[in-house]
């Protein structure tokens, strides 16, 4: 990399005794990230890519944000939650307007459904689209904060339970938007959402929002959500793969059939075009989806849908009813005299679905893996890109100018080689910034040695006995995380009843509630799986202690797993030091990393699959990870404690 000025703007405003030291009341000098600031400076300016691995403390939101702000470009910040978004422009872009002299154009933008609908609040009057008195509760707090809200943002409603069935009748989805024609068009939030991001510098938004945007662009880069802009910072970028994976893949599910009838039913009511003739035609759409989507069985599952022509051979009645009550209600929205705006984009969620049907029926592109994902009484088919990295090259990294890809977890063992080769990421600039912590005297890391391999029969019972006397030393105050539910309910059930401290399980509750919880609950213990490896923040004492069943690998026979490991293997390479080593290196760092948040933070660390220590490929783990302090030895972790 270039080396920099030392007078370089980012330089002046990072460095000891430079513009943050004046006017941060906690100021304290890091130098990964003034190392940080200059790369993406730098990048901006030669108009180059970027890959930086920034250890947990290194202050990297404002290591992009003030290069940025500072750059005189329209630059698009896309992050992994919507809980991150709003740390970004609720924080700390306030944080940094107080001191420049200039004001700061910044906004952030969330997919639709997350705004309120004007036009339905008001249909709502006249229309009988509200279910029990829940809803009208909900409701009428929804009518009266429409009244004052400049946003139009759900997350504003503090008083709408998270639980709430009205929220989805009056959200800005497009499913049923008449656009420009819409009588309350110029006061959409939609409508003023755009507004203030083609008057916005720095534009944030999740990474669901910026790949939907892009599937929507033509070639011509066009046709897009988001207004034109010189380049994108992707913060969490680790999850850039499997969201781009929803997107340019194709999706059908029962709930989509069953809300485009139930939204015809409302409209056609609404504005008065609904016919006899119509409801006989919806009511024929639900059978058929009943029964189409029964055939792929009762019971959860996440499969390969393989045989799809037999499939088809063998239900092609029913296949063949559905296609054509879709075409019958497509034909019939076709036919309304005078039909009011509102069927316009009824008709084309028709189309999609129908498209949708086709393709993952009778489609047999070899760039996709087909499955089938059964989840309670919804039932989902997918087509899904086995290698997204043509696409995130193509349509992205070769159309804009700069791109920074920013997590606490992309390097492996070092290296970006793994990030580039999924992400399609040629000759970028690189840079791997250490944690700002003493890991070493911050964490300890053990490793059990007298377990079984996590294959073995007697392992789920020996690893809860485990858990249990780690947990009398770290006196509760834990997460135990698991790579599978199954896993985690069963060494919940032996735990609970050996410990004296209080449980709680993902499950039982909301995620945001358990955590809330678990905050408020001295010595607590959560048991939980993936979705709290990562984007969860509980810094002092009460999280002291982080327990990891197993090496986090992918499970190999789920369908878009296997068919990524079929592609590498077809392909000559070695799915297993290709992928599923470097996936589980991020992921397992990813899991680790809730325990250290802070420069006062202490903890151990405690892996339960001595596969680490025992196999070859273990290095690769150790060299991903920070240099933790490290034992095998039970009585070093109640030292640790009781120091």
């Amino acid at each position: 990399m270039p080396t920099q000025a030392r007078s370089s703007p980012a330089r002046q405003f990072f460095a000891r005794g430079g513009t943050l030291s004046k006017w941060h009341p906690n100021y304290e000098f890091r130098s990964g990230q003034v190392e940080m600031a200059e790369a993406v400076e730098s990048a901006l300016l030669d108009k180059r890519h970027l890959i930086v691995e920034a250890g947990t403390g290194t202050g990297k939101t404002l290591a992009y944000l003030v290069p940025a702000l500072l750059s005189g470009k329209r630059i698009i910040v896309s992050t992994g939650t919507k809980t991150l978004q709003e740390q970004l422009f609720f924080k700390d872009v306030p944080f940094l307007q107080q001191h420049f002299t200039r004001p700061l154009k910044v906004c952030y933008m969330k997919g639709r459904n997350n705004y309120a609908c004007r036009q339905k609040i008001y249909d709502a009057e006249d229309s009988p689209v509200l279910t029990g008195l829940e809803e009208v509760a909900d409701f009428e707090i929804i009518r009266e904060w429409e009244k004052t809200t400049e946003m139009g943002d759900r997350s504003e409603l503090k008083t709408l339970p998270e639980s709430s069935t009205a929220w989805a009748k009056f959200d800005a989805r497009s499913d049923m938007c008449s656009g420009a024609k819409c009588a309350n068009y110029e006061r959409c939030f939609i409508t003023l959402m755009h507004q203030r991001a083609l008057e916005s510098d720095i534009i944030i938004v999740n990474h669901h929002l910026f790949f939907a945007d892009l599937s929507l662009r033509d070639e011509n880069y066009e046709g897009g959500i988001l207004p034109d802009y010189h380049a994108v910072v992707f913060d969490e970028a680790h999850e850039i793969e499997d969201v781009v994976g929803q997107y340019f893949g194709v999706s059908l599910s029962n709930y989509r059939i069953q809300d485009l009838r139930r939204d015809i039913g409302i409209v056609s009511r609404m504005k008065k075009f609904g016919t006899p003739e119509l409801d006989r035609i919806l009511q024929r759409l639900d059978e058929l989806t009943a029964q189409f989507f029964g055939l792929f069985g009762e019971a959860d599952r996440r499969v390969a849908f393989h045989g799809r022509d037999a499939f088809r051979e063998d239900n092609e009645e029913v296949y063949t009813d559905l296609r054509a009550a879709l075409d019958l209600v497509c034909s019939h929205l076709k036919l309304k005299q005078n039909p009011p705006e509102e069927i316009i984009p009824l008709f084309r969620r028709n189309q999609e679905l129908a498209d949708a049907l086709r393709f993952v029926m009778e489609e047999d592109d070899p760039r996709f893996v087909y499955w089938i994902e059964k989840r309670g009484r919804g039932c989902f088919l997918q087509a899904t890109p086995i290698d997204v990295s043509s696409i995130v090259s193509t349509r992205l990294f070769d159309k804009v100018e700069t791109a920074v890809l920013t997590s606490a977890t992309l390097a492996v063992a070092g290296g970006f080689e793994f990030t580039e080769k999924r992400l399609g990421l040629q000759n970028a600039r690189t840079l791997v910034v250490p944690g700002h912590f003493d890991y070493e005297k911050q964490a300890l890391l053990y490793v059990p040695q007298q377990l079984p391999e996590p294959k073995n029969p007697a392992f789920t019972k020996l690893a809860a006995e485990e858990v249990v006397k780690i947990l009398e030393h770290s006196r509760g105050r834990a997460f135990v995380l698991f790579t599978s539910y199954q896993q985690m309910r069963l060494v919940y059930e032996k735990v609970s009843f050996e410990i004296d401290y209080p449980t709680l399980m993902q499950g039982t509750a909301p995620r945001n509630a358990l955590l809330e919880e678990y905050r408020a609950t001295p010595n607590c213990v959560l048991f939980a799986t993936s979705s709290f490896w990562q984007g969860v923040d509980v810094p002092g004492e009460q999280l002291s202690c982080v327990i990891i069943d197993k090496l986090p690998f992918a499970v190999p026979n789920d369908p878009v797993v296997n068919a990524r490991i079929d592609s590498i293997r077809n392909a000559g390479g070695n799915p297993f030091y290709d992928y599923q080593i470097p996936q589980a290196a991020i992921a397992l760092k990813q899991g680790f990393g809730r325990l250290i948040r802070s420069k006062s933070d202490r903890g151990v660390l405690v892996l339960l699959d001595n596969r680490i220590t025992k196999q070859r490929y273990g290095q690769v783990f150790f060299d991903s990870l920070p240099d933790y302090g490290f034992t095998t030895d039970r009585a070093d972790v109640e030292k640790f404690f009781n120091v």
